[in-house]
């Protein structure tokens, strides 16, 4: 059996301000041509479907003609909620979509009740487990004490096993919204952490054939069996090098016989350009970029009139800009500037720089201030001696 494992969709996020529902739906086409090109059975969907726990009109849309869109492609869907996800809504006329060819797992009563496949090796246990907050799953999964995932995790996988033991049913696969350790975090995912606690060891998915994880948004491959496949579109520009890919699986007679990465193809690259404005706007080398989202870090002494606007006449996609001041930012070396200088002169500086240069009266009353504030501070400190000398 051919499996396409892909996760974290987040159908309806924006991108610094800009909508992304035009180039999630053309990810999600590809995907779907992926389903096509390499005969998929299944695809392994665990979590983050959406972006939030309410999705718009608009994202309920593209993710629909998305599932679609594989289902016409020849593979049934198995999906889960994520922690962006209202388990709720997404899991909301499940039974009516699995008539269809889309099996929603989003609750813990759903741990338990797997997909059940079959290829002309037997039959295949599909668990979904959802993303599962401590705070509102511990009692219902009967460990009140739990407080981290890597405890929920436990029990849910403990239900699992015990489900597959009774089945009798000789290969089995995961799906699981989590974070597991040794993975690496890119920057653009919201953490789930509850008490400090939120990473789970991968031991405890032992005995699966094949773990399909989601919440983590680069591929990445922890054991051969125990994989991410990162989201199918780069939501930070710490993601900008990322090559997004989904992995195909191929479940044999006797287990996983193998995975390969299939690379998506690239809706619109992200590029970070430093420089002053007018470099950026001038240089030729900057070309390739003008089609990109694009980040700036503006160089300039001081900081450029409208930079936005300007740079957004060669760069129609960029996205983001700052201003970093070419000798670093000064409040990073606050402690160097201050040190040896008289009290006053450092006010002095204070208040120039947030309201304008003051006055020689406004000087004069905070000399007195500050010479009032120096002679409280020496007098409670002689009070404390002569206590001290008292108690002694």
């Amino acid at each position: 059996m051919r499996m396409l494992h892909t996760s974290d969709w987040h159908i309806g996020r924006t991108f610094h301000g800009v909508d992304l529902l035009a180039d999630q739906a053309q990810t999600l086409a590809s995907i779907a041509e992926i389903v096509a090109q390499q005969r998929v059975d299944v695809v392994l969907l665990p979590g983050d479907v959406y972006d939030r726990s309410i999705p718009s009109a608009d994202a309920i849309a593209v993710c629909n003609r998305g599932f679609e869109r594989i289902r016409a492609a020849g593979a049934v869907i198995v999906a889960t909620s994520g922690n962006h996800d209202s388990p709720t809504r997404l899991g909301a006329l499940g039974s009516f979509a699995a008539a269809g060819g889309l099996h929603l797992r989003t609750s813990v009563a759903d741990l338990q009740r797997p997909v059940v496949l079959s290829d002309e090796h037997g039959e295949i246990a599909c668990y979904g487990i959802p993303y599962l907050e401590p705070e509102i799953t511990r009692v219902e999964l009967g460990v009140p004490q739990a407080r981290s995932h890597a405890q929920i995790l436990d029990v849910a996988m403990g239900r699992v096993r015990a489900d597959l033991d009774e089945r009798g049913i000789a290969r089995s696969v995961v799906l699981a919204h989590a974070f597991v350790v040794g993975a690496e975090a890119t920057g653009s995912e919201r953490s789930i952490s509850v008490g400090g606690v939120e990473t789970v060891s991968m031991g405890a998915f032992d005995g699966v054939d094949y773990v399909a994880l989601g919440h983590l948004h680069s591929p990445q491959t922890l054991a051969d069996s125990v994989r991410y496949s990162g989201s199918p579109l780069p939501y930070s520009f710490a993601e900008r090098s990322h090559r997004k890919a989904v992995w195909i699986v191929e479940l044999g007679r006797d287990g996983l016989a193998d995975v390969q990465r299939c690379d998506l193809p690239q809706v619109r690259a992200l590029t970070q350009l430093t420089g002053t404005l007018e470099e950026l706007l001038a240089d030729p080398g900057h070309t390739s970029a003008q089609d990109h989202y694009v980040s700036a870090i503006l160089t300039d002494h001081a900081r450029p009139v409208d930079a936005m606007r300007r740079l957004r006449e060669r760069f129609p996609h960029a996205v983001h800009v700052e201003w970093a001041r070419p000798e670093g930012n000064p409040e990073l070396r606050y402690r160097e500037r201050v040190h040896g200088r008289r009290d006053t002169d450092v006010a002095h500086t204070f208040l120039a720089d947030v309201r304008g240069e003051p006055t020689a009266g406004e000087m004069t009353w905070l000399e007195r201030a500050l010479a009032a504030a120096t002679a409280d501070r020496e007098t409670v400190s002689i009070d404390r001696d002569e206590s001290a000398e008292l108690s002694a």
